[in-house]
């Protein structure tokens, strides 16, 4: 029984990922438009930033999103399909939950951040 439920699970997630990516892709929100120069300051301060990420995460749609809306370019990782990147969102985060930032201060020192509300409040206070 508890292999039919898995068997059940990852058939429905084959098919509902494509459709949350396509829908992800459709709904795009539209960019907010900065000056130039503020945009690359933007960027610079972004560089700081990594996003531990599942692609077909609904949470992790929902910060994508918002990395959109706010014209954000940070780099996103992928926790699911790279061990590396599970791997390090373990260590340095205590659990392999997503989304979640990373935010790496001018000292080299990492605050792991989850929750995709707590994200989405974080990226508005500081770049909103």
């Amino acid at each position: 029984m508890k292999s039919l439920l898995r068997i059940f699970f990852k058939i429905l997630r084959l098919v509902i990922g494509p459709l949350m990516l396509l829908w992800e892709a459709l709904t795009t929100p539209k960019r907010i438009v900065r000056a130039p120069d503020q945009q690359t300051q933007i960027d610079q301060q972004c560089q700081s930033l990594a996003l531990y990420q599942f692609k077909t995460c609904p949470f992790c749609i929902k910060v994508r999103r918002e990395i959109r809306r706010l014209a954000l370019d940070i780099e996103l990782r992928d926790a699911r399909n790279d061990p590396q990147n599970r791997e390090a969102l373990l260590q340095g985060g205590g659990a392999s939950q997503v989304p979640c930032l990373r935010i790496t201060d001018a000292q080299g020192t990492s605050q792991w951040l989850y929750e995709s509300a707590a994200i989405i409040r974080y990226l508005h206070e500081r770049f909103g």
